[in-house]
């Protein structure tokens, strides 16, 4: 069962030592599948529109105290995009200014690998989400610290498919030469 409620208010935030609103967002993404049904290498990411307006970006939001860091992630995909998946490894940390407080936000992405997309999420009503190739995510998404994390997903992506690639190539010419 998933909860139907996004979490509200500020008062279990976590600040940063020098006062920075920390918050935890995660960038959802799939291997899109090839006209024969397989997967493809071509990886789509989920962008969620902004609650007052149409821009777009990854889903993230205030890391609570009494959750883990990959929990405030995991969280947030569901609240605001309504997908369930697997958290991977941590993308990086980026300090930046809050457009709407003009404050500083120490922001944390993640990757999260999408096995389950819900037709109900708690911002249903408030959000628009929408896959798009990695190039159309660079175009639309409205925060430069989140374009940088998606590069650093890619290029992840990119050298985890090469090395098994390379393991294929080996694991063939070894099973050749027996």
């Amino acid at each position: 069962m998933v909860c139907l409620v996004s979490r509200t208010g500020r008062q279990f935030q976590r600040y940063n030592n020098m006062g920075g609103r920390q918050v935890v967002g995660c960038i959802p993404y799939r291997f899109k599948e090839g006209s024969d049904g397989n997967m493809s290498n071509e990886i789509e990411v989920l962008l969620i529109s902004s609650q007052k307006g149409q821009k777009f970006m990854f889903p993230k939001g205030g890391w609570e105290l009494d959750e883990s860091i990959e929990e405030a992630a995991y969280r947030e995909s569901l609240e605001e995009a309504g997908v369930l998946g697997i958290v991977e490894c941590q993308l990086g940390q980026w300090n930046f200014i809050s457009k709407r407080y003009g404050t500083y936000y120490e922001g944390h992405m993640f990757p999260l690998f999408v096995k389950e997309q819900l037709d109900l999420w708690p911002e249903k009503n408030v959000r628009q989400r929408i896959w798009m190739t990695v190039p159309e995510a660079i175009e639309v998404c409205q925060h430069w610290w989140m374009k940088e994390a998606l590069d650093t997903l890619v290029q992840r992506l990119k050298s985890t498919l090469q090395q098994k690639e390379d393991v294929a190539v080996t694991e063939f010419f070894i099973e050749s030469s027996l």
